[in-house]
């Protein structure tokens, strides 16, 4: 009976046995890192001829480079987007506009690779070499697989180093394929901290993973650099600014300039309403007058005219995206400046759409040029921020122009619920905001001289108008209206009935001009500014100056 079992026993062993080793080689096996690299075309994606993939920073992009010969051409929407958005395509004579401090640079577009600017198949390139004249980046540039890597970021960079020669992976885990070995000492760029594996990006374009034991912990790191750039200068004031500006409506309004400033003190800018854009050329209608000019003057006033883009007959984004009309305009607005007398230009372009964003910038820094050659202050008018007005792109006026103001006013609105015109939480929220992307010390706060009286009927129909000062005090002396501080608009608050409806007022008093006015020292800002010359009573200019120094 036992040599009959036996055979069974032997096999039921050797099952056993082979199980047994099995299960070790499978072990040793998924502890073992494979060796196999990645075939880096199916890592950088497909190419076409002449193409090359293109990796900016810490990430591969769908859009691709060119290969002429030996020369690189990035798209130029890539360029704009992550590199230098001053690179500006002037589509009406095919052409690139790059605007320094103190130049206006071209380079034609040609049909073939033969120079700076290839526009191919309707696709605007920039020659790598002609990007870097202008732009701090380094590049990395290999065949098989043709790819072009950017590094563009040199500061405040989340970096580890390696400690000892390994590899960089596609995935997370020692049987993902490799992408690259990794010397000793190489510092890489952190993207994300795992628990046992990290995100890298290598400066020549490979991102992938890393063992978190085989590298250093997280550093940062400020890469030095040679690259230098033109830097623009400003033409600031060295006392704090106050400026008015004055609505002037007809040539014969100037003639009143005397009659207008005669009780204000302190001011030291003065800002008339003169220009408008009249045309979708790009041409100007003008109030300006030398004699108003030479009487600011012998008062102490700079004078900064006004232009605006309220006109029915003209496109905002149809005078700036054409360069003829937009060149004319700025012609026309330095021409106008100089043989005034004017110190400076004020643009208060409002209500702009996102797709004119880019031209607005531009303008600015075409008009820049020619108002630092003549010695012109140039300024902005902007919106308090807000998410539908990111293209404004302050922090770009901020280096280009040499003040950018912050309109403090129609929190509340025609059209909108009854509200103060500018609460103070709002506008020091507004002054917070804009300054995360402009200096301190080229800001102005623009407070209001107005605000609305609203009205509610019976059947629930609002409505509002503009009121100033005195008429305001007279509404609610008249209307036997109580008022009362309120402390989270921090103004002074009114509401009576009458004719069948509620009135509601946030005033704008000594009180509350005077909490808006020492924001500007608590922010260090340049300035401030009044909308506008006659809604202010007597007494507001000496409140103003206490409180502005």
């Amino acid at each position: 009976m036992i040599k009959k079992h036996m055979p069974v026993f032997v096999v039921c062993l050797l099952i056993v046995l082979v199980s047994l080793i099995g299960g070790a080689v499978y072990g040793i096996n998924k502890l073992i890192p494979t060796s196999k690299q990645m075939d880096l075309t199916e890592y950088y994606g497909h190419n076409a001829d002449g193409e090359a993939a293109l990796i900016l920073g810490t990430q591969k992009l769908e859009q691709k480079a060119l290969f002429s010969g030996n020369d690189v051409y990035l798209p130029l929407d890539v360029v704009s987007g992550y590199l230098n958005q001053r690179y500006y395509w002037d589509s009406e004579n095919k052409k690139i506009l790059y605007a320094t401090p103190t130049s206006l640079t071209e380079e034609a577009a040609s049909e073939q690779a033969d120079g700076n600017v290839w526009l191919k198949d309707d696709t605007v390139y920039l020659k790598l070499d002609y990007v870097k004249k202008y732009t701090d980046i380094d590049s990395y540039i290999y065949e098989d697989p043709a790819r072009v890597a950017i590094q563009y970021k040199f500061s405040n960079i989340q970096t580890v180093t390696v400690k000892k020669d390994t590899v960089i992976r596609y995935r997370g885990g020692i049987k993902s394929e490799i992408l690259t070995k990794i010397p000793k000492d190489t510092v890489l760029r952190l993207l994300d901290e795992g628990e046992d594996w990290d995100q890298v990006a290598t400066d020549d374009g490979y991102i992938g993973y890393i063992q978190k034991k085989k590298v250093s912990s997280a550093d940062t790191t400020n890469y030095e650099r040679d690259f230098k750039a033109e830097a623009y200068s400003y033409l600031t004031m060295d006392e704090p600014v106050n400026m008015v500006w004055h609505q002037v409506t007809s040539t014969d309004a100037n003639s009143y300039f005397a009659d207008a400033v005669q009780n204000m003190t302190g001011v030291n800018v003065i800002s008339p309403t003169w220009f408008s854009v009249s045309d979708n050329d790009g041409n100007v209608s003008s109030l300006a007058s030398g004699e108003y000019v030479m009487q600011a003057h012998e008062k102490g006033l700079k004078v900064w005219g006004l232009v605006d883009n309220f006109s029915e007959n003209m496109s905002t984004t149809t005078v700036l995206s054409k360069t003829s009309s937009r060149q004319n305009l700025e012609n026309h607005l330095v021409t106008y400046a100089l043989k005034s007398g004017l110190d400076g230009i004020n643009i208060d372009f409002e209500s702009l759409s996102e797709d004119v964003g880019i031209h607005f910038l531009q303008f600015l820094r075409e008009l820049s040029i020619q108002c630092h050659e003549n010695n012109l202050v140039l300024s902005v008018d902007n919106p308090v921020p807000e998410d539908f007005t990111s293209h404004y792109d302050r922090t770009e006026q901020g280096k280009v122009v040499d003040y950018v103001i912050i309109m403090g006013y129609d929190e509340h609105y025609v059209g909108s619920d009854a509200g103060s015109v500018a609460s103070l939480p709002w506008v020091e929220q507004g002054v917070k905001d804009t300054l995360a992307e402009v200096p301190a010390k080229r800001t102005i706060l623009a407070i209001p001289f107005y605000t609305r009286l609203w009205k509610t009927t019976d059947g629930g129909a609002l409505t509002s108008e503009a009121i100033g000062m005195d008429q305001a005090q007279q509404v609610i002396s008249e209307n036997g209206a109580e008022t009362y501080w309120d402390k989270t608009t921090s103004q002074n608050y009114g509401t009576y009935e009458g004719d069948g409806a509620t009135y509601q007022i946030w005033l704008e008093d000594a009180q509350s001009v005077a909490e808006k006015v020492k924001l500007i020292s608590k922010y260090e800002l340049a300035g401030v500014a009044e909308w506008k010359l006659g809604f202010e009573n007597s007494g507001i200019w000496s409140v103003i100056t206490e409180n502005l120094s």
